[in-house]
């Protein structure tokens, strides 16, 4: 069994009448092994659009890395392919077999590639097909404990209301994870963000359809190394603390709050997925009734279980004093995290108010964005900042909105948005 392992970095001193605790959660899993080693079977779907808008290379760029995915897929593996429009049908196995997905050798490995040529390109985009479908194939294989699926697509879900492939979300949440991937300029970030999202995946823009392949063959990659199946984070907070959020800060900004489930009266679960030999850092704050100064209080435990048991736990403490000059230091973990979190929320507003054609609030929410990138040392936000305004002073998010920015220099930056750097050590 992989072995996890916990570190808290806080300021555990509050000032006399002060309430709120924050600390950052260092998670490390190793020895997790190849996905599936410990927990049963493993499904893996490939999702490709092949509505109308992907004739031509995009299609051409779709298959062949549906192909080099497969590739990438071990032996005894059940593995599926779903061609999606605006409706959703099973390419391979091929409809008319009996079964809907099939364990990966040598033999399906061929099979599954010639399906995938024959695929054409006709129909419009509804995404909630696809998933649904994905959903009911992954059913037919419980035994498989571990689901994943690569999701692809080069337009906006056009061929059915918002509200269906939210809803569609909202079913599936925690039956599968999904990764989703766009191609081109012409698919909207928010839809595939609600997916990836909800199904604890990633969200990436993919600006040449030559890359395809190569995103494909590393996401399944790392999807095959993740040997945990499914754990989740426990926040236990004492009678009367509220426990304002939790929020993973890296390597990505995800907000777990609204995933909680009870595990009892005091403790509540956030589902992380699936995980290999890796790190993330989560942000938990708790509010808790002030004490007299002097007073010592456990604020929070925080727990990793998987199958429902306890593998590690880390304290989050709470000591009120007078000295200013303890309750006054800011941990550097959680200023950073607190930066980083924020630096993806005025990104995604600005770019969101630009494109209603407020430009007021568009240039200060990027200003603020480009003087956080600055402060939290995130390069690669600054870089990618650059290509859609114009800075001027980067200390005071002084900037200007380039009026010929590239669409997808600003999709690059929105997809981007929550990738976060780790905090110095």
């Amino acid at each position: 069994m992989a072995e996890f392992r916990t570190e808290v970095f806080q300021n555990e001193f509050l000032s006399d009448g002060a309430t709120d605790v924050h600390a950052i959660v260092t998670v490390t899993a190793a020895g997790a092994g190849p996905a599936g080693a410990a927990q049963g079977g493993v499904a893996e779907i490939v999702i490709i659009d092949t509505s109308g808008s992907m004739e031509g290379a995009n299609l051409a760029a779709a298959k062949h890395a549906a192909q080099v995915a497969i590739d990438q897929i071990p032996d005894g593996t059940f593995f599926a392919v779903i061609g999606g429009s605006h409706v959703a049908q099973r390419v391979f196995p091929l409809p008319n077999w009996a079964v809907a997905m099939v364990p990966m050798d040598d033999r399906a490995r061929s099979d599954a590639k010639q399906a995938i040529s024959g695929i054409r390109s006709s129909g419009g985009t509804a995404m909630s097909t696809w998933l649904r479908l994905a959903d009911i194939i992954f059913a037919t294989v419980p035994q498989a404990t571990q689901r994943h699926a690569v999701l692809l697509t080069d337009g906006k879900n056009e061929s059915e209301a918002r509200t269906e492939l939210s809803r569609a979300v909202r079913d599936l949440t925690g039956h599968f994870q999904c990764d989703a991937r766009g191609v081109g300029e012409h698919w909207e970030v928010d839809e595939l963000r609600e997916i990836s999202t909800a199904l604890l995946g990633t969200v990436d823009l993919i600006a040449d359809p030559a890359d395809i392949a190569e995103d494909f063959r590393r996401i399944v990659q790392t999807s095959m190394a993740r040997g945990v199946a499914s754990a989740e984070l426990r926040v236990w907070a004492p009678q009367g603390a509220q426990v304002l959020f939790v929020r993973q800060v890296a390597p990505t900004v995800e907000d777990l709050t609204t995933r909680r489930t009870e595990v009892n009266a005091l403790t509540g679960a956030y589902a992380t997925g699936s995980w290999g030999d890796e790190s993330r850092d989560y942000h938990v704050a708790v509010r808790v009734a002030s004490k007299p100064v002097g007073s010592e209080q456990l604020a929070a435990r925080v727990q990793v279980a998987v199958g429902g048991e306890v593998l590690t736990s880390g304290l989050v403490k709470a000591r009120w004093t007078d000295d200013d000059a303890l309750s006054a230091r800011i941990s550097p973990e959680v200023a950073h995290y607190t930066g980083q979190a924020e630096l993806a929320s005025v990104i995604q507003e600005g770019l969101a108010a630009k494109a209603a054609g407020d430009e007021a609030t568009a240039t200060v929410k990027l200003g603020r964005a480009v003087q956080l990138a600055a402060e939290t040392g995130n390069e690669e936000a600054t870089s990618r900042l650059r290509r859609v305004v114009e800075i001027d002073d980067e200390e005071k998010g002084t900037v200007r909105l380039k009026r010929n920015a590239a669409k997808l220099d600003e999709m690059a930056l929105d997809t981007a948005s929550t990738k976060t750097t780790r905090v110095r050590r």
